[in-house]
């Protein structure tokens, strides 16, 4: 299993330290050991993603292990699959990558992660060598059809209809999700009124929701970590200044993590 052209969709070859098409199309690997697959009449902005700050907030705040419970019911359902062909859509860092590649069997590991972030994917690729990561869009995967057995959302977005065509029948996509109390206390500090977060389920057509699962713990966080937990949430450009200064300066600030955990299997094509 190779990469699509991002650009002519043909099949890329790995040829010394390039992927390259038919067409002539050239993509060369980094020396991390990634390869950007992010034409730039593809991108929204000039760097999108997550900046090297953020990204290095976000690896110490997992380093921790605050997140661990998620990866590991995450993992046990990959573990049960047991794919031969996983994707991690929104890879981040690899904190949950590489958790993944430890429980799939086998010595060769055909195991992706993708990102629109090239700093979060040079992080990533740098210190996890047995996930082949890539930059690209969540939007126009660079797989071919039926070409996976698995594909793994956290919080990632990405077209119904991409995720139809790469998962193989009888596939899998696992998508986590924030469940309606999650980061309750975060949002009390910068919202006047907090509301749940919904519960409504996606649609994804071509797919069977065959399991649900929820689960939450509760954190105490030092001011960095508190910060850094900020950094990752899509509600940061809300936050007043004032509020960065009040979690900065917390030593143990208590919020509650809530998740829901989504199992769809792709349909028998007809």
């Amino acid at each position: 299993m190779s990469y699509l052209c991002p650009l002519c969709h043909s099949p890329l070859a790995l040829k010394e330290k390039s992927f390259v098409c038919p067409q002539g199309h050239q993509f060369d690997k980094a020396k991390e050991g990634y390869v950007n697959l992010l034409p730039v009449q593809h991108k929204r902005s000039k760097d999108p993603g997550d900046s090297s700050e953020m990204m290095q907030a976000r690896r110490a705040f997992l380093d921790a292990g605050h997140y661990q419970p998620l990866r590991d019911v995450i993992c046990q359902l990959l573990a049960a699959a047991a794919p031969e062909a996983l994707l991690d859509i929104g890879c981040g860092e690899g904190y949950y990558t590489a958790g993944f590649a430890d429980v799939i069997p086998g010595e060769v590991k055909n195991i992706w992660g993708l990102d629109v972030s090239k700093v979060a994917i040079r992080y990533a690729a740098k210190r996890y060598p047995q996930v082949q990561f890539c930059v690209a869009s969540s939007h126009r995967l660079p797989f071919a059809d039926n070409s996976l057995d698995a594909v793994v959302r956290i919080f990632a977005p990405c077209k119904a209809e991409e995720l139809a065509r790469v998962v193989k029948p009888g596939g899998i996509v696992i998508a986590a999700t924030p469940g309606p109390r999650h980061l309750m206390q975060l949002k009390g500090l910068i919202y006047e009124e907090v509301m749940l977060h919904s519960e409504e389920v996606e649609a994804l057509p071509g797919f069977t929701a065959v399991q649900t699962a929820q689960t939450g713990w509760p954190m105490t966080l030092k001011g960095e970590e508190a910060v850094a937990l900020l950094q990752m949430t899509p509600f940061a450009w809300r936050a007043r200044q004032e509020i960065w200064q009040q979690l900065k300066a917390e030593t143990a600030f208590a919020c509650e993590t809530d998740f829901i955990v989504r199992v769809w299997r792709r349909e028998d094509d007809a």
